[in-house]
Formats: C-alpha cells, sequence, structure tokens
C-alpha cells in the first residue's frame, strides 16, 4: 500500500541491491523512491496495520473452547465468546484485519 512507504528518508532500510530498478524493486515487495541522494531507493516498507477483531458472521467462527466452557475461561485464552446463535461456536478465535 502507499502509505507503506511514507518512511522518512533516514529511516530507510535497505532492500535491494545497488543499481536496481524501480520496477525489480517493486516486484520483490518493496518501496522505490530515488527523489533523496545517499540513502536507500529501495527500501522495506512500513509494516501492515493490523488488528484482531471478533467476525460478524456466526457461520464462520473457528471453534476456540468446548462444549459449555464459561465466558471468563474463553476471553482469558485470548477468544471472542458470543452466546448466540445456537449450532455455532460461543468460543471463537479472533480474525485479523489490516487498518
Amino acid at each position: 500500500a502507499k502509505c507503506q512507504c511514507k518512511v522518512v528518508p533516514r529511516e530507510r532500510t535497505n532492500c535491494g541491491y545497488p543499481g536496481i530498478s524501480a520496477a525489480e524493486c517493486k516486484k520483490i515487495g518493496c518501496c522505490f523512491n530515488a527523489s533523496v541522494p545517499s540513502v536507500p531507493w529501495c527500501y522495506n516498507p512500513k509494516p501492515k496495520k493490523v488488528k484482531k477483531v471478533c467476525p460478524n458472521d456466526p457461520y464462520t467462527r473457528i471453534n476456540c473452547g468446548h462444549p459449555g466452557i464459561k465466558p471468563r475461561e474463553c476471553t482469558r485464552k485470548g477468544c471472542c465468546f458470543r452466546a448466540h446463535p445456537a449450532g455455532v461456536p460461543w468460543c471463537f478465535y479472533h480474525r485479523v484485519v489490516e487498518e
């Protein structure tokens, strides 16, 4: 993503090799900006920002507990708990989404 390439020149970490082209740099998943001399032009992007969310669709839940698990026991395991609807896991894993 473009926002991941907004790295101030002094904080860039080299991702390519001397003389790498912009196309080759981008092909290997790096950022390219040749506007500042004496710093890496092909550099590592910022990591993606992600957050954990409890999925809204009850039918996509992935079980994280056991039948009869208590809400506190479930959240202590780091999972989501919703006691509805019937027939799906009530204790289930978070999903990671990009911000």
